[in-house]
């Protein structure tokens, strides 16, 4: 079993957060430091640490990322105009927290992506 994190205690409600969404497999919660108008995390309630540690098991709760990211989307209201959904991979790719989440971002235009270069 992978080590709890922050993202466990806002799941277990050791941490209170605004809560989005809860199933049996992913939560949803505001970002406490939002980069838009609208800046949601969903995570799996199981702590997988980063995409590349997944397993065939977690096929379930990896897609409900992205359902529940469609339907806080329509829930917002941002649907139709378009969000962005982001996942971060290691310290190079910018992950912050070893346990999978996924970003949507919305309410407002999104620039392009800022790439530092090598």
């Amino acid at each position: 079993m992978a080590e709890e994190t922050i993202f466990t205690k806002i799941i277990n409600g050791t941490i209170p957060s605004k809560i989005i969404y809860h199933d049996d497999l992913v939560t949803a919660f505001s970002d406490i430091a939002p980069k838009a108008k609208y800046h949601i995390l969903i995570v799996t309630n199981k702590p997988i640490p980063n995409v590349n540690e997944a397993q065939e098991a977690d096929e379930k709760a990896l897609g409900r990322l992205f359902t529940v990211a469609a339907k806080i989307a329509k829930d917002l209201g941002i649907a139709e105009d378009g969000y962005r959904l982001i996942v971060n991979v290691g310290e190079n790719g910018g992950q912050e927290v070893p346990h999978i989440h996924m970003h949507l971002l919305g309410g407002q235009k999104m620039g392009a992506f800022g790439f530092v270069k090598a």
